[in-house]
């Protein structure tokens, strides 16, 4: 029983988007598909034990939920006219464009944007209730009824499972950059969690490539996909076999997919030569002139300072400029890094990474009780697993006798 859910569990978070794309475009309503997916999960887990896994698991759930949903439709009375007409058709099978029309549809501009994210999260992103209110910082329960309502009033509206006319891409389409972004680094910074978490870079990754090749004059879809597929291809040097996290400066970049950064870096060029900068392209950018130096100590460090301004000038975000001053410290030196870090005291005091920043430009100033202080906050303010683990060994080497 518990390798059949384990299995589901790991369908649902690769697919959830394409099962319910497929049942919500056929039925018109989340909420049914919803509910249906849920009947054909229950009913594998009490079937596939006793009789075995289908050859199409995927497949299997959304024919059996199909099923499911006219069942309901029989039963209720305001889904008979609807009966009437989906009893003859096949049941539907999930693609590429199901997939996308969740997107779109679960950002639809009806939605506030943060119901939009969550909504998204949930149907294409296959992540649980539970694990939403905690990126949320809400109870599960208050989260729970937000999907609801957000559910509701896209039924309430008509709205359809589809992609929108070329029209409205631009009300829809930051919302679902922003959704594949957090999709993507739901997964990425799973390691040393379980694969089905990890999956989730992978499914960021494809939605982002579709999405794409979709919308091939969208400098900033390309921009996207560019940024995940690069960071994508140092996944396997980010961890050690203890699944702890390995810094950059740290990484074996034998490890690194150099065809998969190749084919990044050619995608971004075509992005950049659109001529339409934004910020997904300008951190793809960045992300490029890491993986492409042959060392650490040879990355082009004044030429990813100066990415940090541009993307500054669109994102005026505090943690670009943080990020600005670790890129000072290679480029510059760490004394200007330190002022620069040091500035941002007053609106990132209680972030973790700017401490661990603080602590590292310290400790390259010879001020090792000082930065000893300075990682010794950013554990304590850590609340990932994996950064904990990091900042842990952070103080330790601190306090370790030179």
């Amino acid at each position: 029983m518990g390798d059949v859910a384990d299995l589901l569990d790991r369908i649902w978070r690769a697919d959830a988007a394409g099962m319910l794309g497929a049942l919500g475009r056929r039925l018109g309503d989340l909420d049914r598909a919803e509910e249906a997916l849920s009947d054909a999960l229950a009913e594998a887990l009490r079937r596939w034990p006793a009789e075995g896994v289908p050859e199409r698991p995927a497949g299997w759930l959304v024919t059996t939920a199909w099923r499911k949903a006219l069942d309901r439709l029989r039963r209720d009375a305001t889904g008979r006219d609807k009966l009437a007409r989906l009893a003859a058709e096949p049941p539907p099978e999930p693609g590429v464009d199901d997939r996308l029309a969740t997107l779109f549809a679960c950002c639809h501009p009806d939605l506030p944007e943060p119901a939009r994210i969550a909504l998204t999260l949930y149907a294409a992103g296959g992540l649980s209730t539970a694990e939403i209110a905690a990126a949320f910082l809400v109870p599960p329960p208050t989260m729970a009824q937000r999907l609801a309502r957000a559910k509701r009033r896209l039924r309430d509206g008509g709205v359809r499972f589809e992609a929108p006319p070329p029209g409205e891409y631009a009300d829809r389409l930051p919302a679902v950059l922003a959704v594949i972004y957090l999709i993507f680094n739901e997964g990425y910074l799973s390691a040393g969690r379980p694969a089905q978490r990890r999956e989730l870079a992978r499914e960021g990754v494809e939605l982002a490539r579709q999405l794409a090749a979709l919308l091939p004059r969208e400098p900033e879809v390309a921009g996207l996909a560019a940024l995940l597929e690069l960071h994508h291809a140092r996944a396997a040097a980010r961890f050690d076999a203890w699944g702890r996290i390995v810094l950059l400066d740290r990484q074996d970049r034998r490890l690194w997919d150099r065809p998969a950064i190749d084919r990044a870096a050619l995608r971004l060029r075509a992005a950049v030569r659109q001529g339409r900068p934004g910020p997904y392209q300008l951190q793809a950018g960045i992300a490029a002139l890491h993986a492409l130096a042959p060392a650490y100590e040879a990355t082009a460090w004044t030429e990813v300072r100066a990415l940090y301004d541009r993307l500054h000038a669109l994102d005026p975000s505090p943690v670009v400029l943080l990020n600005r001053a670790v890129a000072t410290r290679f480029a510059v030196g760490p004394a200007a890094a330190l002022a620069e870090v040091d500035a941002l005291a007053d609106r990132l005091a209680g972030y973790h990474l700017w401490h661990a920043a603080r602590a590292d430009v310290l400790a390259a100033l010879g001020r090792p009780a000082e930065a000893l202080t300075a990682a010794q906050r950013a554990l304590d303010l850590a609340a990932n697993p994996a950064e904990r683990e990091l900042m842990s060994r952070r103080v330790g080497e601190l306090r370790r006798p030179c």
